[in-house]
């Protein structure tokens, strides 16, 4: 076997190299192995050589090739833990006889298993892309800089873009209207949702989820879902319209829509309760915003009357004579441009329901002496005509004007004044249930979400102190225009509304300052107005006390009419 012994100069160089090299002779005992074969194969050079290599290899297939003479190229090998590839060549002599073989080879363990990888990684692509393609929803993926890398067919089918017209281009390539999420998400390197953005040449109304990509801490790019609205908007529109018509016909609130935590205000939902159950007419009194109307729709709501038609009627937005035309209706040339046949008043179209008459107060002597004739008599006369038409229909008025003080004036019936308050209820202004104002901004919350497309989730508990200290001149009302302001100056990614987006808000003299502090004790300014009605209240709850409940004898000790005393008490809740 000297003839295949390498020589000095030629083991250097087989000791050098990182390819395994392993030797037999004639007899299949082991002559030749470098240090790259012993730490593949994992055994001490000195003690595998001159050993039969089947005792150091089990499964070498050098045997076979020193008996064939036949070279076996690349082939892979599996060994105790690793996976080799190996070549295996017969060594001839100077006459071609065969006088051993000799088998090179590498570990390729750690390929394999990248290969492995790479395979799952495609299977993985190939299922991702498989799932992007499918979606309705578009998806628009760019990388850090903000350049396009991937957007699916969905994308192409709603922005009318296709690859050539924002792969490598900028993220605004394809908004009409609005501000690019991709950029959003990459300078604040944090989710967003609900932008609602115009795309494409066509404009479509999109609403678009964003959130940035990030690989180890370090931002790679930017994803974006982008959701088709243009059809449901559009139905939206085609609702509001359909809604524009029947608004009048049709109560919208229950009595589980207001909100009463305070004692006032649970003793007049009761009271409304058990109101709803009759069919007398209802005078609602309370100042402008209280929630007169939210109270006359839970009343129909919760009477006998609910399956029918519920009409709302501001008698201060029409004029005399067109409030008289809307109500009774009109015959037949009544009128120049009266309609050909006439028209049905609201009195007739609510057979059977109820008629909400806001602002009752600022009707004409003359339509209240009609209106006067419907509670007595159940019937109207159009405008125009002499025929009588019976009418079964429940009134709901409210007003916020001392109709008392308008009887004694002229300008309110004293008959029809009677005539509509059997049931009186008094709804108290929002300064007296401060105790109310967080349940009714979160409530409030809910519906700016809806309008404005936020997702603002909660108010600080500064902030609410701040409300709770302020008087509300405007009720309800002016509380929904402020938390309105407040959602409008906070930023897209914020959810809770704090001391920052409270906007300074003023009513006649008195300011409320958003600086107000937590601790701040001193005194709080109200109008002149809301203190002296609360010093009468006051003082009427304590006559009647000291006159034991009686009501004639409690009005004669403060020199006021017993009309006039009824009126406070009921506009005082006492």
């Amino acid at each position: 076997m000297k003839a295949i012994a390498p020589n000095y100069h030629l083991q250097v160089i087989l000791d050098a190299i990182h390819d395994g090299l392993v030797a037999i002779d004639r007899q299949g005992k082991i002559v030749l192995l470098n240090p790259a074969a012993a730490e593949i194969l994992g055994v001490q050079r000195d003690h595998a050589m001159d050993k039969p290599v089947g005792h150091i290899i089990p499964n070498s297939r050098m045997l076979l090739v020193l008996e064939t003479g036949e070279p076996e190229i690349n082939q892979r090998q599996e060994l105790a833990n690793k996976t080799i590839l190996t070549s295996r060549l017969p060594v001839r002599d100077t006459n071609a006889a065969i006088i051993g073989a000799v088998a090179v080879f590498r570990n390729i363990s750690e390929i394999k298993k990248l290969a492995e990888e790479i395979t799952n990684l495609r299977e993985i692509q190939s299922m991702l892309e498989a799932i992007i393609n499918a979606t309705q929803d578009a998806i628009s993926v760019v990388d850090s800089q903000g350049r396009g890398i991937l957007v699916n067919p969905a994308y192409k089918r709603i922005t009318g873009y296709v690859e050539s017209d924002v792969l490598g281009k900028p993220a605004t390539v394809d908004i009409a209207q609005g501000e690019s999420v991709h950029l959003q998400v990459l300078s604040s390197r944090l989710p967003v949702k609900g932008i609602q953005l115009k795309v494409g040449s066509a404009k479509k109304d999109v609403l678009v989820d964003g959130a940035p990509i990030l690989v180890n801490d370090e931002l790679k790019g930017s994803v974006a879902v982008i959701h088709d609205i243009s059809e449901i908007k559009r139905l939206n529109e085609e609702l509001d319209k359909a809604k524009q018509i029947i608004r009048t016909l049709e109560a919208k609130y229950d009595f589980k829509d207001i909100i009463a935590t305070s004692p006032k205000m649970l003793e007049v939902v009761e009271q409304a309760r058990k109101a709803a159950n009759t069919p007398a007419t209802i005078l609602l009194l309370g100042e402008s915003g209280t929630g007169k109307e939210l109270f006359a729709h839970a009343i129909h709501n919760s009477s006998q009357r609910k399956h029918n038609q519920f009409i709302r009627v501001n008698c201060a937005a029409l004029t005399g004579s067109l409030l008289e035309s809307e109500l009774f209706g009109y015959s037949d040339g009544a009128f120049t441009g009266a309609r050909r046949g006439g028209k049905k008043g609201l009195f007739e179209q609510a057979g059977g329901g109820t008629i909400f008459l806001d602002e009752i107060g600022e009707i004409s002597l003359g339509v209240q002496a009609k209106l006067l004739r419907v509670l007595q008599e159940k019937e109207i006369v159009r405008v125009g005509d002499a025929k009588q038409v019976s009418v079964d229909v429940r009134i709901i008025a409210a007003t916020n004007i001392d109709l008392e003080e308008a009887v004694a004036t002229g300008k309110f019936r004293e008959d029809l004044y009677y005539r509509i308050r059997v049931i009186p209820l008094y709804i108290p202004p929002l300064r007296e249930r401060l105790v109310e104002i967080p349940a009714l901004a979160r409530r409030l919350l809910g519906k700016f979400n809806q309008e404005y497309g936020r997702v603002v989730e909660d108010i600080a508990p500064d902030v609410l102190k701040v409300l709770q200290k302020y008087s509300w001149p405007g009720n309800v009302r002016e509380l929904e225009n402020i938390l309105g302001r407040a959602i409008i100056n906070m930023r897209f990614n914020e959810t809770c509304i704090c001391r920052e987006h409270l906007p300074q808000f003023t009513a006649g003299p008195h300011t409320m300052p958003v600086s107000v502090a937590e601790n701040d004790a001193s005194v709080l300014v109200q109008p002149l107005g809301d203190v002296l009605a609360d010093f009468e209240k006051d003082y009427i709850a304590l006559v009647l006390k000291e006159n034991q409940g009686n009501k004639t004898r409690a009005a004669k000790a403060m020199e006021i009419s017993l009309r006039s005393l009824y009126y406070k008490l009921d506009k005082y809740g006492l």
